[in-house]
């Protein structure tokens, strides 16, 4: 497949080497331009490009950037094919990176807020796992303890797409259910960070509850966003 990314931090970067070993053709971006992506372009030859490019990057594009930084992305999805599955990664961190966003503060879920920003529905994955197992961990199909993803999102086609894209990598996915019950794997629930197998994950997905800790929540001095 025809991969772009956009956002060239450790989930990116990782995201590049993976699905380049794979065989898939890969771009990707970053806010600082293609001049400072030339090492990782070199290791993994994958293409660098600027954002925009990345956004009409083939079949599926991977927007992997600080929450706090996805308004700058509004309108880049314009003309963009529909069949173009998008993928958020992200989580939001306010305290320690992304200060308040008032939506998510009031109950609109991580992912649901993004897709608002970008006019774009989008499938959320690859949030809760770390970069250096993403990296790492994969395993062939039908391993003992393979860990699974948590796949969430309005359209069945495109989660399939994501759900075959993590078996290459070596994980499996677990539909996660709609980008309205995405909360179930954002930060600090049972599958955030914990590398469980299918069965685990479906449990925890279950066993998760939608109220933030204090750790994970807006302080309400800051300014609202």
């Amino acid at each position: 497949m025809r991969i772009g990314i956009i956002g060239a931090g450790q989930i990116g970067g990782n995201l590049a080497r993976r699905l380049t070993q794979l065989g898939h053709e890969v771009s990707i971006a970053n806010s600082r331009g293609p001049e400072s992506l030339a090492g990782l372009a070199k290791e993994t030859g994958a293409k660098p490009v600027a954002v925009r490019q990345a956004a009409r990057g083939g079949d599926v594009v991977i927007v992997t950037i600080p929450m706090k930084n996805i308004p700058q992305l509004a309108g880049i999805f314009e003309g963009v094919p529909n069949h173009v599955v998008v993928v958020d990664t992200g989580n939001y961190y306010p305290r320690q990176r992304d200060g308040r966003i008032g939506e998510i503060e009031e109950g609109t879920t991580e992912s649901r807020w993004v897709a608002n920003q970008l006019g774009r529905s989008v499938v959320k994955a690859f949030n809760n796992i770390y970069a250096k197992h993403l990296l790492e961990l994969g395993k062939p199909k039908g391993t003992p303890g393979r860990i699974a993803l948590p796949v969430a999102g309005d359209d069945r086609r495109a989660k399939e797409v994501v759900i075959r894209l993590l078996d290459q990598l070596g994980f499996d996915g677990v539909d996660a259910g709609s980008l309205d019950e995405s909360w179930r794997q954002q930060p600090n629930t049972p599958v955030y960070g914990t590398d469980g197998d299918a069965e685990g994950v479906r449990k925890g997905l279950k066993e998760a509850s939608r109220q933030r800790s204090d750790a994970f929540r807006g302080k309400e001095k800051a300014g609202r966003r």
